[in-house]
């Protein structure tokens, strides 16, 4: 910083840089060297956006649909995604009580800022995805961290959220399926969580991105589904990035009381102004039109993960337990702590991650970042080609440490 300027913001000065896009730029990087590195650290499809919305998103722009829409999104747009969690997820919510905003991760940033006021606290369900806890801070609020190991497939209690209350608690993060572990939440489970939440009053910030994307033929159920009480306090978390390979389309909603969608959309007109215009008319026809092209990813990324997880278990010196839903998998090397391995010993995930990325020339994401240290995130939203020569890697790394 040039001398004599003053300090920028406290808050902003503590937000740390996303793990998974700084592991995914370098990958990027090395591959852009010419460097035949092998990525597991984005989180996102390797599919294409399916040509039916690709071509809704051409014809608006055919169409001059390029101007500004409402802050918080067209009314066909609150429609569809109103229509969606009604059939998906058997949420009922009518237009006004959705708020359309630059991807899932904008709708989360933008419910924490509605939310929070500094000092409340936010009580986080981990493992949880690296930028929750970064968010809550920007915030203002402090992040409470609850944690769950392997053993308990990475799924907190009702009776570990309840010890973490306190009279600060405003807000209860939860994200089923996860990212980074891929576990889901069953009915039972969500119901005692639910009961802990109406019980202290607090407000549920449920993010339901994977919804879609359940394996075993799973039943599914979104935390704000289970009764009234619980569903008030609910913020639901949804976008077309995931389900739809629409990554960079960048739309996502949330679903809230009246009151809580109103202010949120205050918030969207005084910083991006609106969503993408030619975005959301893709994500209309997304979430309204055809939608066969979810199963055939589900039945892709199902085989990827049998065959991933059943690899990686049969090397030696990792682990890992078969996830329910999204597109990760969390692999078990903490019998390398403490050893060397090409000269450099071994202290930390993140060091395992970097000596792997730099010698095996695979990148995959540190847990740390996640609260699940000793283990490393490895996304299975690649090919299967990709998945066997990563593993290859993963065997070779090992065996000539």
């Amino acid at each position: 910083m040039v001398q004599g300027l003053k300090p920028i913001s406290k808050i902003a000065s503590q937000i740390q840089a996303s793990t998974t896009l700084v592991i995914d730029a370098m990958f990027k990087d090395m591959k852009a060297s010419g460097i035949d590195v092998v990525g597991f650290g984005a989180g996102e499809p390797d599919f294409p956006t399916p040509e039916h919305i690709k071509q809704a998103g051409i014809m608006a722009i055919e169409n001059n649909h390029t101007k500004y829409t409402p802050a918080s999104g067209l009314l066909d747009l609150k429609k569809a995604a109103c229509h969606r969690l009604r059939i998906d997820n058997g949420l009922e919510y009518r237009p006004e009580q959705i708020c359309v905003a630059s991807g899932a991760k904008h709708a989360i940033y933008i419910a924490l800022m509605v939310l929070c006021n500094p000092g409340d606290e936010v009580v986080i369900a981990a493992p949880y995805w690296v930028s929750y806890s970064e968010m809550v801070r920007q915030a203002g609020a402090k992040p409470v961290i609850v944690a769950a190991g392997e053993e308990a497939h990475f799924k907190i209690t009702a009776e570990q959220l309840e010890a973490a209350i306190t009279p600060a608690t405003k807000v209860f993060m939860l994200n089923s399926p996860s990212n980074p572990t891929g576990m889901v939440y069953t009915k039972d489970e969500l119901e005692a969580i639910a009961a802990v939440c109406v019980k202290h009053n607090i407000y549920v910030l449920a993010d339901d991105i994977y919804s879609n994307l359940v394996y075993d033929n799973l039943e599914y159920h979104s935390i704000a589904s289970l009764g009234e009480e619980i569903k008030h306090r609910c913020i639901v978390i949804n976008g077309v990035s995931k389900s739809y390979a629409m990554t960079g389309w960048r739309i996502g909603y949330a679903a809230a009381e009246p009151e809580i969608a109103k202010v949120m959309s205050n918030y969207v007109s005084h910083s991006t102004s609106a969503p993408s215009t030619v975005s959301q008319y893709a994500a209309i026809e997304a979430l309204n039109g055809p939608q066969e092209d979810i199963a055939e990813m589900r039945k892709a990324f199902q085989a990827r993960r049998d065959h991933l997880v059943t690899r990686m278990n049969e090397i030696e010196g990792v682990s890992c337990i078969k996830p329910q839903g999204a597109f990760y998998v969390m692999m078990n090397m903490e019998s390398f702590l403490g050893k060397e391995m090409y000269g450099r010993k071994i202290t930390c995930d993140d060091d395992f991650a970097q000596l792997f990325l730099e010698k095996g020339l695979v990148a995959t994401v540190p847990c740390s970042a996640f609260a699940a240290p000793g283990f490393i995130r490895w996304s299975y939203a690649t090919s299967m080609q990709e998945i066997d020569k990563g593993l290859d890697r993963l065997e070779s790394f090992i065996k000539n440490a």
